[in-house]
């Protein structure tokens, strides 16, 4: 019989993680192991990684539901996203290590270089250590600090590196406002940008739509995504926004199957997508890692966030120059965890 078990953990930052939503040292995560009672030494597991403040499930009694999931499954069409992706990591998990059908040789999948918010002396110093670690795209998290300070960032990189070298990202995390985004993403542009993601905070559709048509970088969504759960309710947001791409996060935009769902509905319109980690563990990064290897994989992702804790697990991924490598020959991750078994 299948048997669920489900632990809190609590994932501590190197250094202060900052964007324009918030500051963080530490985040909150939930794992569940999932085992067959008639072997139960052979486990999957799989991390519910709800993300407080911005997880549309996040709520003050999640453990509790989290609990209750592991004895009903029919939180499966909840739209509770981060269980959904903890549930098909850890049956994903399990499959691989009954069936030992983990890949066969090191899988290799591109990546930016995350520059997370700071002064603009520290931000300077992680770019230039991004750019001397190989990073062929950068992305930088933007609208935590005066506006001219990151104009001249830019500045500092295009001055080294031309958008033939090096690709530039910006992630403003909603930092703009309706008034003043295209004003700044006019100015932002004549730095050869890339993109630019969630410019605005999320469900201002007229102004979203608006923004999207005139600006002159293409726009990405990402936590627009959060809270649409059926596919005509993703037809409808790309239908009415018509964005250049796609960022999807499976622990917050209901899994993997609804990320898949996504990529089909954004494949009927032309849009292209990224996938990026919505700072998991490894044990999330190593799912997801798994999960895009299986489409094609030509953009950068954002998979670079396994460095980011003190008292991450160990795992089969590794950061070589500026790709993410599942080495194969290494075991899968596990984490000494204390189980809550139900």
């Amino acid at each position: 019989m299948l048997k669920f078990a489900y632990c809190r953990y609590v994932l501590k930052f190197k250094e202060t993680a900052i964007t324009s939503r918030a500051s963080m040292t530490e985040k909150e995560t939930f794992f569940i192991k999932a085992y067959d009672t008639d072997n139960p030494d052979i486990f999957g597991i799989g991390e519910c990684a709800v993300f407080r403040g911005l997880s549309a499930e996040d709520c003050p009694d999640y453990e509790e539901k989290l609990r209750n999931a592991c004895i009903d499954d029919s939180f499966m069409t909840s739209g509770m996203s981060s269980l959904i992706f903890g549930y098909e990591s850890a049956l994903m998990d399990l499959n691989m290590r009954k069936n030992n059908s983990y890949p066969k040789s090191d899988i290799r999948i591109p990546i930016n270089g995350l520059i997370w918010m700071g002064d603009k002396d520290t931000m300077y110093s992680r770019i230039c250590k991004k750019l001397d670690d190989g990073f062929r795209c950068i992305k930088l998290k933007i609208g935590g600090i005066n506006f001219n300070d990151e104009v001249s960032l830019l500045d500092f990189i295009r001055s080294r590196f031309s958008c033939a070298d090096l690709e530039l990202r910006l992630d403003a995390n909603g930092a703009f406002t309706p008034e003043n985004a295209l004003e700044r993403l006019n100015i932002l542009s004549k730095y050869d940008i890339h993109s630019i993601e969630q410019p605005i905070k999320p469900h201002q559709v007229e102004a979203m739509a608006r923004i999207i048509s005139k600006s002159p970088i293409p726009v990405a969504l990402d936590e627009e995504l959060i809270g649409c759960a059926s596919d005509a309710e993703k037809a409808n947001l790309l239908d009415s926004l018509k964005p250049h791409y796609l960022v999807l996060k499976p622990s917050l935009c209901g899994g993997f199957k609804s990320a898949e769902s996504w990529i089909i509905e954004a494949e009927k319109r032309g849009i292209r997508r990224w996938a990026t980690s919505a700072l998991e563990s490894n044990a999330g990064l190593a799912a997801l890692t798994l999960w895009i290897s299986k489409f094609n994989t030509d953009m950068p992702q954002g998979l670079g966030t396994g460095m980011l804790y003190t008292n991450n697990f160990t795992s089969p991924l590794s950061i070589e120059g500026d790709e993410i490598v599942y080495h194969h020959k290494l075991p899968p991750v596990l984490p000494d965890l204390k189980w809550n078994y139900i």
